[in-house]
């Protein structure tokens, strides 16, 4: 399969930039840390108005995580495969490195075909090191522009290194000073 050139604009154009606030963080199926090394932050439909009505793919923009507020003590919750995560809403990591600063992400929105997924998803995978897991915490984001459509890959290893390239574009395009001025949550 070829991945599709698709040209990036010097600044964001029509719809975006599109804009989501306040949403939830959720235990997706456990695939973007364990099978691929690609670890992200997902959201629920339902929770989201705009994002949603954009087209399936791979888009960029920045975002911001917030600990819940008067979050006190971590749960523990199933996964739809009956494995159990622990919802610790953001407490365990620090304001100004890991909470409250805008951060670059790259995002999937869709069916994942290479998974087969029978529900759209939205998949956050936030350009930082985080030193644990923040289900349940939420977060504020902006989506500035596309990278590509969803596509299906005959081996895990093509789909990784197409996300590697899709972080690279997302990273760079967000570098430059007219997606800069988007930085703000």
């Amino acid at each position: 399969m070829t991945r599709p050139d698709v040209p990036i604009p010097e600044s964001p154009q029509p719809p975006f930039p599109v804009e989501e606030h306040n949403v939830t963080v959720i235990a997706g199926f456990g695939r973007g840390s364990a099978e691929l090394g690609i670890p992200t932050a997902n959201i629920s439909t339902k929770e989201v108005k705009q994002v949603t009505q954009l087209d399936p793919g791979v888009y960029f923009g920045w975002v911001k995580l917030h600990k819940k507020q008067d979050a006190t003590h971590s749960d523990i919750k199933e996964r739809e495969s009956g494995k159990q995560v622990e919802y610790s809403y953001g407490l365990g990591l620090e304001e100004g490195k890991d909470l409250e600063v805008v951060l670059p992400t790259v995002m999937s929105i869709g069916w994942n075909p290479f998974y087969g997924n029978k529900e759209k998803a939205i998949e956050l995978h936030i350009v930082h090191q985080f030193p644990k897991d923040f289900y349940g915490a939420t977060v504020c984001f902006n989506v500035l522009g596309y990278i590509r459509p969803e596509l299906n890959y005959t081996t895990k290893e093509a789909l990784i290194k197409d996300i590697q390239t899709d972080i690279e574009i997302g990273i760079q395009t967000l570098n430059t000073p007219q997606y800069q001025k988007y930085k703000r949550l």
